[in-house]
């Protein structure tokens, strides 16, 4: 039998280019919008707290830091801290510094997904301007959850690597302008709709509980993959098939397959950057042996220790242009024309 519910949990996530698209959405929202709001950014750890502020000057509705167990309440904004991340369970905000997702902490999948396990079909969740996918996993589960998506036109959006992806991994988003969605959002929370039974899902539960619990993890669901985690170097599981298939180790970090090329392409360059260090050392060491046969009169050391010494200027040289080429590349902004489309 089907079921009336309000749409009253929305949820936003934005990166590259976001501050704004966040402005211009909640400058859109009237002040008595019957439902809770909660933002995550893709900020810096150790950024300060100027967002809540900026988000709260954007428009009627009240913006605030969120804080750990504080009840939903509409007409309220809710914005994850730096280095936390944000969730939901049943009504309450819960924030935790639990793994981080496709390389964030605060992301967004987190958010989503626990929106779509607790929230279900109450749930509407934005994609704004962004590079990379977070997100669109997310996505998919609250549409899966009896949820809707509505994603930043990716022609409008400063960066579109996260729109493209949503609508990608999703089967009817909301494509729209930051106006035309906050139009959407306020008439989607507008009286209550009918949809079909949505059942506990126990699985995505399970994946969350290592967000709410300090107990460690059981091993993920899926098989164990040929890959390590960028960020613990653990085994990584491959749970579920493509296109919304991810991979996460015990730890929990969990990753897209895009998203773990970004952070490979940063544990790669870490270890250009140890191999580098250390032939610079050996440089060093090898010089000052150099030096000293010399003073000895050491011919055969000498011409040994000058052919090292010059491998190693040789083996230098191209970690350095290998560690240019590989390093990771910084996102461009979307133009009209642009070949990628």
């Amino acid at each position: 039998m089907d079921a009336l519910v309000q749409r009253d949990v929305v949820v936003v996530a934005a990166s590259a280019g976001g501050i704004e698209a966040l402005r211009t959405l909640l400058g859109g929202l009237p002040a008595g919008l019957p439902a809770s709001i909660l933002v995550v950014l893709h900020i810096s750890p150790r950024a300060g707290s100027a967002l809540p502020g900026i988000l709260d000057r954007a428009g009627p509705l009240k913006a605030a830091a969120a804080q750990d167990g504080e009840p939903l309440r509409h007409g309220r904004v809710y914005v994850a801290p730096p280095d936390l991340h944000l969730l939901v369970n049943d009504d309450a905000v819960r924030l935790s510094r639990g793994p981080r997702h496709n390389g964030h902490r605060p992301a967004a999948d987190p958010l989503f997904l626990s929106a779509a396990a607790f929230a279900g079909p109450r749930t509407l969740a934005v994609i704004l301007s962004g590079t990379l996918d977070d997100g669109a996993r997310g996505c998919a589960e609250v549409e899966r959850r009896g949820g809707l998506v509505a994603v930043q036109d990716p022609e409008e959006s400063p960066f579109d690597g996260m729109p493209r992806a949503a609508i990608a991994a999703t089967r009817r988003p909301a494509v729209s302008s930051l106006r035309g969605i906050a139009e959407w959002i306020v008439r989607e929370c507008e009286g209550t709709r009918a949809v079909g039974e949505v059942a506990v899902d126990r699985k995505l539960r399970h994946e969350l509980a290592a967000f709410f619990s300090a107990r460690p993890p059981d091993p993920p669901p899926g098989r164990l993959s040929a890959f390590t985690c960028p960020d613990c170097n653990g085994p990584l599981y491959e749970v579920d098939a493509p296109p919304n298939g991810h991979y996460q180790c015990m730890v929990g970090h969990a990753w897209s397959m895009e998203s773990m090329v970004d952070g490979q392409s940063e544990a790669v360059e870490r270890a250009f950057w140890v191999a580098i260090l250390r032939i610079e050392e050996r440089l060093r060491l090898l010089t000052r042996m150099l030096g000293n046969a010399e003073e000895r009169g050491q011919v055969l050391t000498v011409r040994r220790l000058r052919q090292q010494t010059a491998r190693d200027r040789d083996a230098l040289d191209t970690l350095r242009h290998l560690q240019s080429q590989l390093g990771r590349e910084a996102p461009a902004p979307v133009t009209h024309g642009d070949e990628r489309r």
